[in-house]
């Protein structure tokens, strides 16, 4: 019983409390506060194959045997050979600088005038040792001196830039967010070219030590928030971090909430709008996915397109996402309500002909929408994992064959088969795949309710979803704003409708109230 209960308060913890199994202490970690040593690096390195030990000696005043280590795979080789190692070796041998060199200065002398990297640092710890050699860079030891040098030379192979899959658009940019960390960084700094966008790192992971970035813009962010994503980030004890759903899970103040309380996004334009409305963002190596904090519920139903296109067009494509919402979440089980008791609403020939259709279907509108509702999600999911070419076979011709043979069979009525056809067509409406996930998530429960109560359990129904959407926060800031707290200038400006560009002239109320918005840029 104690187990039990130890086992639901660890499900229960708020973010700051959360950890995950504790990583058994390896003998390098026991080492890493000791002083650095040569010996100590190829003692604890040399079993891995891809662990290249190059030694070679300095012939100056004294002979200073040198020793580099690097990943195989994960450097450059080419300016390892021409641009360290001949320059050590061959291109210096008679210069001055050379003849002073001790077991002393070598460090310093080779740092100064003998080695013309971009990159180069001191470095006197064995764990920012191992971390660099682990994480791609070339570390020079002189002797048994405790301090070394690390040269830049990553180069790994990496995914080129490309149009991202998932958020795909007619106008905007097309370039997307890859795996490689430097590369997105990159990204976002050709969009944000201002001294005040801050990217701070961190790695997170005891086996991985996975590079993470936070980025934001100084001036805009409110320093709570940016404290509160890196105090959330530094209390992560993890194993390990693939990808940026470890983080997610990790930092989130609702675990158990359906809705999505943090954003993400694959597009670099997206993350700089995001980070232009004083927002942070999370860039994990590893993955092309970003996210972003906090977030309100109205931002999963925009698209970077929306600022991209005028504003009459956009008024009328965000009125059919909410249009799409409403029938995704609440289609089957008005259908269900009504034609289970509450039929009288209906004109008599609607009835008589919802009548002939179910005419000889031996179960009840719940019982139809419920099975109608499993295979479509069997089929989202079968040409979702299934390759291309045959997942989209599978979903169209799968849909069509079986609500024909469900109709012939007389499983199903006619109506039903259009109804869940309109729901799953309006659930692809909705820009966010979370928030679609929430929305199929909630619409069993809701379709439960009406036919079992009708109208008043699908009342209730609603009335506790909203109960629920007004209790969350993202990072401390109300989901449902502007609706909840009431903002009516950000009501107006830039949730149901957006105002022309020229009208979107204050940031938004969740995180800069005050400050005009000079150049409108763009949103999620």
């Amino acid at each position: 019983m104690r187990s039990l209960f130890s086992m639901l308060k660890d499900l229960t913890v708020r973010p700051k409390e959360r950890r995950t199994r504790a990583t058994p202490p390896l003998p390098a970690e026991e080492d890493w506060s000791k002083p650095l040593s040569a010996q100590k690096v190829r003692s604890l390195l040399n079993k891995s194959s891809d662990i290249i030990f190059r030694e070679f000696t300095l012939r100056g005043k004294e002979e200073v045997t040198c020793l580099l280590v690097y990943v195989d795979g994960l450097t450059d080789k080419y300016i390892i050979d021409h641009y360290l190692l001949k320059i050590l070796m061959v291109d210096f041998n008679g210069e001055p600088q050379l003849s002073r060199v001790t077991a002393d200065n070598a460090l310093d002398t080779v740092f100064k005038f003998l080695a013309p990297a971009s990159e180069a640092k001191k470095i006197k710890e064995l764990g920012e040792a191992l971390d660099s050699i682990l994480g791609g860079d070339a570390v020079l030891f002189f002797g048994e001196y405790p301090q070394a040098m690390v040269i830049g030379v990553r180069n790994w192979p990496n995914r080129g830039v490309w149009e991202p899959e998932t958020e795909a658009v007619v106008r905007g940019p097309r370039e997307g967010f890859t795996e490689t960390l430097r590369t997105n960084t990159t990204l976002l700094r050709r969009k944000i070219k201002h001294p005040a966008f801050r990217l701070i790192s961190l790695k997170i992971g005891e086996l991985t030590r996975t590079d993470v970035v936070v980025a934001y813009i100084e001036t805009l962010a409110k320093p709570d928030v940016v404290s509160e994503v890196l105090k959330r980030l530094s209390r992560i004890k993890v194993d390990g971090v693939l990808e940026s759903a470890y983080i997610e899970e990790m930092i989130e103040d609702y675990p158990y909430s359906p809705f999505p309380q943090i954003a993400y996004t694959e597009r670099p334009d997206v993350l700089a709008a995001d980070l232009l409305e004083g927002k942070v963002g999370i860039i994990v190596d590893g993955t092309p996915i970003a996210l972003t904090v906090p977030v309100v519920l109205a931002q999963f139903l925009q698209v970077s397109e929306d600022y991209y296109e005028r504003a009459m067009i956009v008024i009328l494509i965000r009125f059919i996402r909410y249009l799409g919402v409403a029938v995704a979440l609440l289609a089957p089980s008005i259908y269900i309500a009504v034609t289970t008791f509450h039929q009288e609403i209906l004109p008599s020939n609607l009835a008589l002909s919802i009548a002939a259709g179910r005419e000889g279907v031996p179960f009840s509108a719940l019982s139809e929408a419920m099975m109608m509702t499993l295979a479509l999600e069997i089929l989202m999911e079968a040409g979702l994992r299934l390759p291309k070419p045959i997942g989209q076979t599978i979903g169209i011709v799968g849909a069509l064959v079986l609500g024909d043979a469900a109709v012939k069979a007389s499983l199903v009525s006619p109506l039903m088969v259009i109804i869940i056809g309109l729901t799953a067509i309006s659930g692809y409406a909705i820009p966010s795949y979370d928030l679609g996930i929430a929305v199929r998530l909630i619409r069993l429960p809701m379709m439960i309710l009406a036919g079992t109560m009708g109208f008043f359990g699908l009342g209730l129904g609603v009335y506790a979803l909203l109960i629920h959407l007004l209790s969350l926060r993202s990072f401390g800031y109300p989901y449902m704003s502007p609706l909840a707290p009431l903002r009516l200038r950000a009501l107006l400006q830039d949730t149901f409708v957006r105002t022309p560009r020229w009208g979107l002239k204050h940031r938004p109320h969740l995180l800069d109230a005050d400050t005009d918005r000079k150049k409108p840029g763009g949103k999620r």
